[in-house]
């Protein structure tokens, strides 16, 4: 089973755009869990533009699901990472003024850096999952950072199915079936929708978790947020 984890990142941004606590980001998380979501994922930035640091903390004792906390390894997210102990953590490269994660990390080059931030997640007793993008020689350099698993960067998959290429699935499936051999669970996340999901899970074996929340949270305008996550589910099992 294919576990839907949502991130409520798009949630915190509408409440920032008018101040106040409207929409509450706790409730928010706590109905999408009664709705059948098995996760909340966060990915809280430096400027705090969208979940704060505050956000994070106010959920982690409340929550029911696998909490997954994403961001880039810097000491203050390191920090709040080893005081909130989600179940997960999520490594991604992104700058801090990206609009949103684009890239995979090089986990050859960052191996080193890597190794020494897992190792610290793990004491702790944390899963820790890296963001890298469907290259093989990324999976293969990834087992030798620690981590327990893999985030599979789903951008160039979402654009090549909504330009009707079916091939754009190839890598992934290959990434996930290295993966898979070497030990590594698999996750999955950047643009799917309720449009893309089902052919990728199909297609791309072994995955464990995907993370989806702009996608969701808007199709939840138009179907309501309890019917959204149903379909996913369906979909994804």
């Amino acid at each position: 089973m294919t576990k839907l984890s949502v991130n409520i990142n798009k949630i915190a941004t509408l409440r920032n755009a008018r101040g106040g606590d409207i929409p509450n980001v706790v409730e928010a998380a706590q109905k999408i869990e009664s709705f059948g979501g098995q996760g909340i994922t966060v990915h809280p930035r430096p400027d705090e533009r969208h979940i704060t640091y505050k956000d994070v903390r106010d959920l982690a004792p409340l929550l029911k699901t696998e909490f997954n906390i994403e961001g880039n390894p810097i000491a203050k997210f390191i920090n709040l990472v080893l005081e909130v102990k989600p179940a997960q953590v999520t490594l991604v490269p992104d700058a801090e003024d990206a609009i949103t994660s684009n890239a995979g990390w090089d986990t050859v080059k960052n191996k080193e850096f890597l190794q020494d931030v897992i190792k610290e997640f793990k004491q702790h007793g944390i899963r820790t999952s890296i963001f890298v993008d469907p290259d093989e020689e990324m999976v293969k350099a990834a087992l030798e950072t620690g981590t327990d698993r893999i985030e599979l960067y789903t951008e160039s998959y979402a654009v090549a199915y909504a330009n009707s290429d079916k091939k754009g699935v190839e890598p992934y499936n290959r990434c996930a079936e290295l993966a898979h051999t070497l030990g590594l669970g698999i996750n999955a996340g950047h643009d799917l929708s309720l449009d893309n999901i089902h052919y990728f899970q199909k297609k791309v074996p072994h995955l464990d978790e995907v993370s989806i929340g702009h996608a969701l949270i808007a199709e939840a305008l138009y179907l309501g947020l309890e019917d959204t996550i149903k379909k996913y589910r369906d979909l994804l099992n």
